[in-house]
């Protein structure tokens, strides 16, 4: 959510920051704006509504001239995304501009305390409390990074932010909480800041990530790190693994076609080296520091939000299945607010891509409250989670710049099956049973493979069910979870509303909605409950029903029954979910096309969503 991106050094700072907030655009945003400090001393900025291009059009007319800026896309929170709401957001006298990420909670009450001060407000942002705070709270003869502290003090909330003043110029003061943000340490006195490590990879691979209480000012001449009331800090400088071609198109239309191909290459990553084939077993070096109080576990629940939360459904039936742990997953957002039975013989599973989830990380801290061990599955390297979890696992599956989670997504099912098979092998599961899922895992890329070849045939069924205002997904067992991911796939892109349910809940409400127009897509592997699953199929098809059916062997008992089959190879049942999910993938990626939508950045979400 929002994007934040910030130069000082030697160069012009309008094209840096404009391509840094390209690199940001797919987090989400509704409109977008920037501040340069010019020679002259002064602060001009510039804020459109809408995308990046409205923004570089009045760039085109009037470049402001500076070595020094802060930029940022917004994703409206608080009032709607008009040029008054955009950021960056100024003082009355026009010395301090700010931009920020996050929800200020107590702004409805500071803006009426500055209001009572005389204060004008311009907008109807909860940001914009905290420029008029710093202009208020800046001490006789001090500097821009006191003013900000005695800032921070009084608010209360989430925030990312980056301040510049003309009173103190030279520099740029940025602080976290809650929301994340990181300082690019250049070559020859260049220094950048950033909320994702996207701003400023063009420029430098080494940063620093700011802890939740820390802040930062930044100068040509390097920087300093302090915590809020404790004084000056030192934070790690981590080399971003990861190079510029990673967060390019390389010649797909889409980021989301490309990271639908890009899967093959990221299974491979996710379980290279940690697959053990005699053994029938898993090697996770992120996990051995914990080995003995893993085989202590009594119970595991799995904490994570909208895809991510698909994935630990999948979990879930593994680690029950083979590892026979008691097993429950919970979304984060509702895990903080509930009375939840937690203990030292808990083990807590956080999974979040970006590991910057707001509410997977306050799940995680709740959980470590009541005493359990947790436990982080993430893909983002120095995320908070990654450094707030007791250990992990990293998923390896490189940037993903689409919102629309795919690669993530099965690179979380093949970890947590890692995962599985680490924990069962040392309970009760043979050593032929390891095996068989380490064979499954194996083929995983080759198979990926082949499923991407009918990738015209699914643009071709897309051509026929585009326009359907309604989708139903049903499966049962572990495709159960596909179903929904393949359901919230298609409404996250394409806009059509999509359901997704447990085939037998079908009678309990959903068979109402089906008629000659509505589309059900069955997951219909051979698994243990096949047979219950064509009996479903032929309720639907009884009602008129257009149904598309994933299926990975013969199809004899559908025949007749199924207007149109997408094809999977054969696997181990606990791996199948990761490869039925991909045709849906393609189906929802290709129906978005047709209809015109924007695939990589839909309207309405974030890639990264880090307020509540």
């Amino acid at each position: 959510m929002c994007g934040i991106v910030g130069y000082v050094g030697g160069r012009e700072a309008a094209p840096i920051l404009m391509e840094g907030l390209r690199r940001l655009e797919y987090r989400g945003y509704d409109s977008a704006g920037m501040t340069v400090l010019g020679p002259d001393g002064v602060l001009r900025t510039l804020r459109m509504p809408g995308k990046l291009d409205q923004l570089q059009s009045m760039l085109d007319t009037d470049t402001p001239s500076g070595t020094l800026g802060i930029g940022h896309t917004r994703w409206a929170t608080h009032g709607p995304p008009t040029r008054e709401n955009a950021h960056p957001h100024t003082s009355a006298d026009g010395s301090i501009a700010l931009v920020h990420n996050g929800i200020i909670e107590n702004a409805v009450s500071l803006r009426t305390m500055l209001e009572g001060q005389g204060v004008e407000f311009r907008s109807g942002t909860d940001t914009e409390v905290v420029v008029h705070l710093v202009d208020r709270l800046w001490p006789a003869g001090g500097s821009l990074e006191d003013a900000v502290a005695a800032a921070l003090e009084k608010v209360i909330g989430a925030y990312g932010i980056a301040v510049v003043s003309s009173r103190d110029p030279g520099k740029i003061v940025a602080a976290r909480h809650g929301s994340p943000l990181l300082l690019g340490v250049g070559r020859n006195g260049e220094m950048l800041v950033g909320s994702d490590a996207s701003a400023v990879i063009a420029h430098t691979r080494n940063v620093v990530y700011l802890d939740d209480g820390d802040y930062a000012v930044i100068t040509e001449d390097g920087y300093q790190t302090f915590q809020l009331d404790h004084g000056p800090v030192r934070r790690q400088i981590h080399e971003v693994t990861w190079d510029l071609e990673a967060i390019e198109k390389g010649g797909f239309e889409h980021f989301m076609l490309k990271e639908i191909y890009e899967q093959v290459k990221s299974l491979r990553d996710a379980t290279r080296g940690r697959l053990l084939e005699e053994e029938g077993a898993a090697r996770l070096g992120g996990i051995t520091v914990a080995d003995q109080d893993l085989l202590g576990v009594e119970r595991i629940v799995l904490l994570a939000c909208g895809t991510s939360w698909h994935s630990a459904l999948i979990g879930e039936y593994m680690l029950e299945e083979f590892a026979r742990i008691p097993t429950k997953v919970e979304y984060a957002s509702e895990f903080r607010y509930k009375s939840p039975v937690v203990d030292d013989k808990t083990l807590a599973i956080v999974i979040s891509q970006s590991g910057e989830t707001a509410d997977t990380l306050a799940a995680l801290r709740e959980a470590k409250r009541k005493g359990a061990r947790v436990m982080g599955i993430v893909n983002t390297v120095g995320s908070t989670i990654a450094r707030e979890t007791d250990f992990g696992i990293y998923l390896h599956a490189g940037p993903e710049i689409g919102v629309a989670s795919t690669k993530a997504f099965t690179s979380q099912v093949a970890v947590l099956a890692l995962f599985t098979l680490y924990l069962a092998r040392r309970r009760d599961l043979s050593i032929l049973e390891g095996r068989k899922m380490v064979h499954a895992l194996q083929r995983l890329p080759d198979q990926v493979e082949q499923i991407l070849e009918a990738n015209d045939e699914i643009r071709a069924l897309a051509e026929r069910y585009c326009d359907a205002p309604n989708f139903l997904y049903l499966g049962r067992g572990y495709q159960f979870p596909v179903a929904l991911e393949g359901a919230l796939k298609l409404k996250e892109v394409s806009y059509i509303h999509a359901e997704g349910y447990p085939a037998a809940e079908m009678k309990h409400g959903p068979i109402a909605l089906i008629d000659e127009r509505m589309p059900v897509v069955f997951m219909a592997p051979k698994d243990a409950v096949y047979s219950k699953v064509v009996s479903n199929i032929e309720e639907v098809k009884a009602r008129d029903g257009q149904v598309i059916a994933v299926v990975n062997d013969g199809t004899e008992a559908l025949d007749g029954k199924v207007d149109h089959f997408l094809r999977v190879p054969e696997t181990h049942p606990a791996i199948l979910p990761i490869l039925t999910v991909i045709p849906l993938q393609l189906l929802a990626y290709h129906i978005a096309v047709l209809r015109g939508c924007d695939v990589d950045q839909p309207r309405n979400l974030a890639k990264s969503v880090t307020v509540e």
